[in-house]
């Protein structure tokens, strides 16, 4: 027998996605009774974030015959009029798995030895270093050729983030398991808008303290067979090289009136049937200006409305400079953080919770044909509540109409090195647009070390498309552009170094060694054209796997007017649908009520009977004023902190202590 929980609630929530957090948050705020219920040990559930061991152990629950509600009768006391409906449905199906190691499982003694493999390409000759018989020797000559190479790094005379070779580990599959605490996976990688729903919602409600963000430092496109960075700001389009002067000033003209389209409408009508790029071209621009507008900034296709990629450019804009060079913000340690903080909200207010207990039925009446939820069967028990709040893998088959029109595919890539190596560690947006034999859009978005989603020395790339076929093939040609997903047992040295230095820097050398400037020019000019191929970080270990798409079916018909079904992840870049939905069905509920208002901190809280009661003095406290000047200080940092995040770039946008 399960735990026995108290038997009646104002609303009972079953799942921890996204939407169906933020519903349990804004009714616990409000001083309603919430019981929230996922059937998982984890919260999150298609949102969640895991480690390595812990992906090895959903991906098994995954391969397992889903466990049947459906098996077995389901009982409880019901009244007259009532009837148990059971819950599940093949809408929570994750299928498609493949997943794929790329390294030995352990490295060879001589291998151990050595520590990184130092893989460099200079005027087309592999340059090697064997291991030496003492490690501490190694790794001396291995400092010793870094600092002499970064003395002799080329000049980025072109704009473009260049580095020189950057020593490489040796992976081995036991090396990588030993990590596992280290990583971040999300089965839902998503971004936010600096100035999206999400992030006001997160400072509006005082629930961004319990989230931390890092900016994305770059956002990249693939343009003529390469990447390029993508100028966001306008500091960024006249800095360029990439760019000409007419381009730069046409595509400040187009983007200025893009923001204020409400006052200048009229340059878009005749448009508002037809597609974006449609208007695109009838501004003349250039094909690269096309595609870094229509592709990375829009962020659209060529089937978009014009008025939807309007919205989208204005998106993008209106949040640049909030907190960094780019309009985006990753969570920290994972997308799945941010249903856990709406989590956190609810129960500091009094939601109760139970994790691995699932709603095995329904109980629903039916009076005058008017059907209603009385409560669900869970654990045998009868919970009884006024709202209904399901995720829609456990809403029962009867109330879905139909099956989703199509599902996600997703692509999970633990790597050696970023696909695109700078000075620092960044963290990259790209979204590759459908060309070079890419049926559809595929978003990529690559996190490192900073941002505890690996350890060191690594890089997490995750892919997300529509689904057409499978995972695999519907990511492949986006893999085959970007990685290097041949098997490597860590004996032999690829040639190809990863790096754009290595490569671009040969010419320079042909130069000064007297060669001719206009060879070593030409030849730098084809060998820029040809690096892409070698520009590819090695795959130690990838996962292919589908997943549903639920935002498009109808989750209202042949549903009690008293149930609301949450809808997993979409396909979009960032949580917009996800707050919409939690807002409208928290609407539903209590029209009147305000949604998530600003939860007190901790310090401004008075409990009864204790109001002008000082608290207890500290050895180093400064006082009361003092206090409440750091308070206003931590508020500024996590609410209104533009000022101070924009200038930080690369900085914890919105973290919150």
């Amino acid at each position: 027998m399960e735990d026995d929980l108290p038997t009646e609630y104002d609303v009972i929530v079953v799942g921890t996605g996204m939407t169906e957090s933020i519903v349990a948050a804004a009714a616990s705020r409000i001083g309603k009774k919430v019981l929230h219920l996922d059937s998982n040990e984890y919260y999150g559930g298609l949102w969640a974030s895991f480690n390595f061991e812990g992906l090895q152990k959903w991906m098994e629950d995954c391969r397992k015959p889903a466990k049947s509600s459906q098996e077995g009768e389901v009982t409880a006391s019901t009244k007259e009029v009532e009837k148990l409906i059971k819950a599940g449905n093949q809408f929570s199906t994750v299928f498609n798995i493949e997943e794929k190691w790329y390294i030995v499982e352990e490295l060879a003694e001589s291998e151990e030895g050595q520590s990184v493999s130092k893989i460099t390409q200079t005027d087309g000759e592999e340059q090697g270093k064997g291991g030496g018989d003492v490690d501490d020797a190694k790794k001396a000559e291995d400092d010793e050729t870094e600092k002499n190479e970064a003395e002799e790094k080329p000049d980025a005379g072109d704009g473009k983030d260049v580095v020189t070779s950057a020593p490489t580990k040796q992976w081995s599959q036991a090396k990588v398991k030993k990590e596992y605490r280290k990583f971040n996976l999300d089965l839902a990688p998503k971004l936010l808008f600096a100035r999206g729903s999400l992030v006001e919602l997160l400072i509006s409600s005082n629930i961004a303290r319990y989230a931390e963000f890092r900016s994305v430092t770059r956002v990249l496109t693939w343009l003529d067979g390469r990447l390029e960075p993508v100028p966001c700001s306008r500091a960024d389009v006249f800095a360029t090289h990439h760019v000409t002067v007419v381009e730069k000033r046409m595509l400040m003209k187009l983007l200025t009136m893009c923001m204020e389209y409400e006052n200048s409408s009229k340059d878009f009508e005749g448009y508002e049937d037809k597609p974006f790029i449609e208007y695109l071209k009838s501004k003349k621009l250039t094909p690269n200006l096309l595609h870094y507008v229509l592709f990375a900034i829009a962020m659209a296709t060529d089937a978009t409305p014009c008025m939807e990629g309007v919205a989208r450019t204005q998106r993008f804009l209106n949040s640049l400079g909030r907190y960094g060079n780019t309009p985006f913000l990753w969570p920290m340690y994972g997308s799945g953080e941010i249903p856990q903080c709406f989590c956190r909200l609810c129960a500091v207010f009094g939601g109760l919770y139970h994790l691995k207990r699932a709603a095995e039925a329904l109980i629903v009446s039916e009076v005058d044909s008017k059907t209603t939820c009385q409560g669900i069967v869970s654990g045998g028990q009868r919970l009884e509540t006024e709202h209904l709040v399901l995720g829609v893998g456990y809403a029962p088959p009867d109330f879905l109409q139909t099956a989703p029109p199509g599902g996600l595919s997703r692509g999970i890539f633990i790597t050696d090195r970023s696909i695109l190596p700078a000075d620092k560690e960044s963290l990259t947006l790209l979204q590759f647009p459908p060309v070079d034999g890419v049926s559809e859009p595929v978003t990529v978005i690559e996190v490192g070390p900073s941002t505890n989603a690996c350890p060191p020395g690594m890089y997490v790339v995750h892919m997300t498309c529509k689904q057409q076929k499978t995972a695999r093939e519907d990511l492949q040609a986006v893999v085959e552009n970007l990685l290097h997903m041949e098997f490597s047992d860590g004996t032999v040295t690829r040639i190809d170094t990863d790096t754009q230095s290595t490569q671009t820097a040969s010419p320079k050398k042909h130069s000064q060694d007297g060669e001719g400037g206009e060879e070593g020019e030409e030849e730098e000019r084809k060998e820029k054209n040809d690096s892409v191929s070698a520009l590819k970080p090695q795959v130690l270990w990838s996962l292919f796997f589908n997943c549903p798409e639920t935002s498009e079916c109808d989750l209202t018909a042949n549903v009690p007017a008293n149930v609301f079904l949450c809808s997993g992840p979409d396909l979009d870049l960032d949580f917009e649908f996800a707050v919409k939905q939690a807002k409208e069905i928290f609407t539903k509920m209590y029209p009147d009520s305000e949604f998530l208002p600003r939860a007190p901190d901790p310090e401004e809280i008075v409990l009864e009977g204790e109001e002008g009661t000082p608290g207890p003095t500290f050895e180093g406290d400064t006082g009361k004023p003092d206090a409440e000047g750091e308070d206003d200080e931590n508020k500024t940092e996590a609410g209104n902190g533009e000022e101070d995040a924009g200038d930080q770039g690369n900085s914890e946008g919105a973290a919150a202590e």
